[in-house]
């Protein structure tokens, strides 16, 4: 077996970086894998400065493009901790030779959890009346039943299906919409196929589940939200773009829709304290895929994207 102190492993990701056990298990086979200590997503230039003579990469968000793939020419694969690759250009990598190391689905129970979670939290006003009582206000507002009510999803991969499955057991009228045909998964499990267009206009829940392009940047904007039911809530997990934060925030001062909850952003940390301090808009720091269960999976699968590399060959 090839000595493996050869190879320079580097870990951008951050969450990955923190956990003892997964800097262990990488080290246990890579001892010369050096870590993100920073605590903070590397800009462009430290990103190149990081990875310039690394063999191996473990990244999260950050952007891997030509311009990086052109500075760190030693860079044999990129493994990635997580499951979107719109941050990681196919192109590019084909383009110098980088593999790229990926398993969809490890965290999509953590995500769905966490979009359940969010469902049943703006239906009840479960954060805003506790937030309300943090503050001695005794706010009796308990919001609606989430059991029997129209919700749509739009993005029917992994993630999607995993929220389809929880959210079984509340009687939904479930309308979905994917790029991939999926007639018999639908039919299967008594989904109704539909447009976006009809997704806004008749579901009490709009939750997305896509990865971001050309096809889903702004996709949640002015235009889109005006067509909501004035009672309806949005729901993003998962990417910032997604959705275009200036008109959310007019519409939800403006009820236009009830709520929303969100756990990604155009920009991370996010900046626009209005929009976060909205007493309908429910804001957490990019954890959905973050539960310790989805952690691990993440980090052991990009682990073993880099031994089957180096050492299986």
């Amino acid at each position: 077996m090839t000595e493996l102190n050869q190879y320079n492993i580097v870990v951008t990701a951050n969450a990955f970086s923190k956990n003892k056990i997964l800097r262990d298990q990488l080290l246990s086979i890579f001892p010369n894998a050096k870590f993100n200590e920073t605590g903070l997503r590397f800009t462009k230039e430290e990103l190149v400065d990081f990875l310039k003579n690394a063999d191996a990469a473990i990244v999260g968000l950050d952007q891997i493009d030509d311009s990086v793939l052109s500075q760190t020419k030693k860079l044999k694969i990129i493994a990635k901790y997580g499951v979107g690759l719109d941050n990681i250009n196919a192109n590019a990598c084909k383009k110098f030779n980088v593999s790229i190391g990926w398993t969809g689905g490890v965290n999509k129970l953590s995500v769905a959890e966490m979009t359940l979670g969010f469902i049943l939290g703006l239906s009840r006003n479960l954060y805003s009346t506790s937030s309300k009582l943090s503050k001695g206000i005794w706010n009796k507002s308990g919001g609606v039943q989430f059991s029997g009510k129209t919700i749509g999803i739009i993005g029917v991969g992994n993630i999607g299906k995993e929220v389809i499955r929880l959210i079984k057991p509340f009687s939904c009228k479930i309308l979905v919409n994917d790029v991939i045909n999926q007639e018999n998964y639908y039919k299967d499990n008594g989904l109704i196929e539909a447009s976006k267009d009809e997704i806004f206009k008749k579901a009490e829940v709009i939750t997305i589940h896509t990865p971001l392009n050309s096809e889903t940047n702004n996709l949640i904007n002015h235009k889109t939200l005006s067509m909501m039911k004035s009672n309806a809530y949005v729901i993003n997990t998962a990417r910032g773009g997604i959705v275009n934060q200036d008109d959310l925030k007019y519409a939800l001062e403006n009820n236009i829709i009830s709520g929303a909850a969100m756990d990604v952003y155009e920009n991370e940390p996010p900046e626009d304290s209005k929009l976060l301090s909205l007493d309908n808009f429910y804001c957490t720091p990019h954890i959905g895929g973050n539960s310790r269960e989805a952690v691990m999976a993440m980090g052991e699968s990009a682990i073993s994207h880099l031994e089957k590399y180096f050492i299986k060959g």
